[in-house]
């Protein structure tokens, strides 16, 4: 698997929480800063996009 390059969020407020997202292949990878485990969900660019319309749906 190639490696992934990580990519800080545009809406990252000010402090250490902000939202990095990879693209590795078929697979989108989300962490965030602030998250002591260095957790990361993998995911793919269809699920991915389904949140975000979602999230950006019940913003309207």
């Amino acid at each position: 698997m190639q490696t992934a390059e990580w990519q800080k969020s545009s809406f990252c407020g000010q402090g250490e929480s902000c939202v990095h997202v990879a693209a590795n292949g078929q697979v989108v990878l989300l962490t965030e800063s602030a998250d002591p485990s260095h957790a990361t969900l993998n995911t793919t660019p269809a699920t991915l996009a389904a949140l975000l319309l979602h999230i950006k749906a019940d913003h309207e």
